[in-house]
């Protein structure tokens, strides 16, 4: 009987089981309370990769005053960007993203995009995995890769990788309510882990007995304006376009409509805030001192464990699940929908094992911060298509879902809007009008918005048709 419980076929039974409302809205009695998303946003934010941006900062060159004032002002616009833009449309039609899409572009453009997007979380999740598998590395005295290293640089790096990468897959598919319960045990302690290791490592770089004595150890041995040879000064704002768009993906690509469907109302945006201040202010500063401390060493694992000991090089490991788990929960409901047969966990199964596998490649975790930017800007444009579509066609006079409507396989104005959109973002880039990659999504979404209405409306979006209500119009 045991083994029978606990066989393949029957483990798979159990997780078919397992319902996300993959594909049609959340019903009411599904709706989690705000201190689920509390937990949710923490446990994502307060993450491993915060051990990697931090120092980032740090090895930019960026000043004490510019980082404190940049982060205040980048989250806060990050929060204002969860609750004003992705939120309210989450809550309204209740569906995931990568479902709502086939109602705007079609289900070609959409298998498409959410191909694209599930790879793009697929690299993102590996990067956590990567920094967790430097703290286990450590403890195992495996050699961890280089600032410079491309390529796995042993065969004990990459079997640790493969064990933390097989424990994230495992969590992925148990779902968002067991995603959110583990992050909202871990969380505390990973705060407590952060700032006890800051404090404990600030006496290596000087004597603090008042405020003003760590004011003057931050402008002058931490953050002292003076970038590390081969890198790029920074100024307040790349800090600033960095924290707002950090999670670009999430809020105004509208990717956490997977996660926001279940609010009870859109106001619960707010709790963002949870995961931008903890994990994106204090958690980015911190970590900034580790390194310092450190001398300036680009070793998540090294940094924690200096400062907390066997329980820094845990916090590591526990910071790359919280938020490796719900970045590969999304990549396997982006999947999803390609893959109509297949259950969700098989599918986040299929993600889990690409995700390991490139988790064993430390360029990934060590360029972070411009593969952020640059994924963020690849599905930039087509979260400014459903913006329009959803809000702004009815106050203009277009029809929403008229590509659905029409039976358009793919959304023509839609797809000649993503790819106009990032050739002329190539080319701002290019030619020096925008200065840096950091900046270069903010203009790029103004101007896919524009692409947008002006393409559909030529393309078919004025035609008359029988009216039907839009999904984002029907009752639940």
């Amino acid at each position: 009987m045991a083994n029978k419980r606990f066989s393949a076929r029957a483990i798979a039974e159990r997780f078919d089981k397992m319902y996300e409302f993959d594909r049609e809205r959340v019903t009411e009695d599904k709706f989690l309370s705000g201190g689920k998303f509390a937990a949710f946003f923490a446990g994502e934010h307060v993450a491993a990769t915060e051990f990697v941006i931090g120092p980032m900062f740090v090895l930019h060159g960026i000043s004490a005053i510019d980082l404190f004032l940049g982060l205040l002002i980048g989250n806060l616009l990050a929060v204002l960007s969860w609750t004003f833009i992705c939120a309210p449309i989450a809550v309204r039609v209740r569906l995931t993203l990568y479902w709502y899409l086939r109602k705007i572009c079609g289900p070609g453009l959409t298998a498409i995009y959410n191909i694209a997007n599930a790879f793009l979380y697929c690299i993102l999740a590996g990067a956590m995995i990567s920094v967790s598998a430097t703290a286990i590395g450590l403890a195992f005295k495996v050699p961890c890769p280089a600032l410079t290293d491309v390529l796995p640089n042993s065969v004990g790096w990459v079997v640790i990788t493969l064990c933390v990468g097989a424990v994230v897959t495992l969590f992925a598919i148990l779902g968002f309510e067991k995603v959110s319960q583990f992050s909202s045990v871990c969380v505390p302690w990973l705060f407590t882990v952060f700032i006890g290791g800051a404090i404990v490592l600030l006496p290596r770089l000087g004597n603090i007995s008042r405020l003003a004595d760590f004011w003057h150890i931050a402008q002058t041995k931490i953050w002292t304006g003076i970038p590390e040879p081969g890198q790029d000064k920074f100024t307040i704002w790349h800090i600033i376009f960095f924290a707002w768009f950090c999670n670009l993906a999430m809020h105004v690509d509208l990717s956490d409509m997977a996660t926001l469907r279940y609010a009870k109302k859109w106001t619960y945006g707010l709790y963002s805030a949870f995961g931008m201040y903890p994990g994106h202010y204090l958690a980015w500063i911190c970590s900034g001192i580790m390194v310092a401390a450190v001398a300036r060493k680009m070793d998540p694992g090294l940094m924690a464990y200096t400062a907390a000991g066997l329980a820094g090089a845990v916090a590591v490991v526990t910071a790359g699940w919280t938020t490796a788990n719900p970045t590969m929960y999304r990549a396997g409901l982006a999947l999803q929908v390609v893959t109509p047969n297949w259950a969700r966990w098989k599918v986040t199964l299929v993600a889990g094992t690409v995700t390991t596998i490139l988790s064993c490649f430390p360029v990934f975790f060590l360029r972070l911060l411009d593969f952020v930017a640059i994924y963020g800007l690849i599905l930039m444009p087509i979260g400014a298509v459903v913006l329009v579509e959803h809000w702004i066609f009815p106050r203009i006079g277009l029809r929403q879902y008229w590509a659905e409507k029409s039976g358009q396989l793919v959304n023509v104005p839609a797809a000649a809007t993503w790819v106009l959109t990032l050739g002329l973002c190539w080319l701002l880039l290019r030619v020096h009008v925008i200065p840096h990659l950091f900046f270069l999504w903010l203009p790029g979404y103004f101007i896919a918005l524009i692409l947008y209405m002006v393409l559909a409306s030529l393309f078919g979006a004025r035609a008359p048709v029988e009216y039907r209500p839009g999904f984002a119009e029907e009752k639940a």
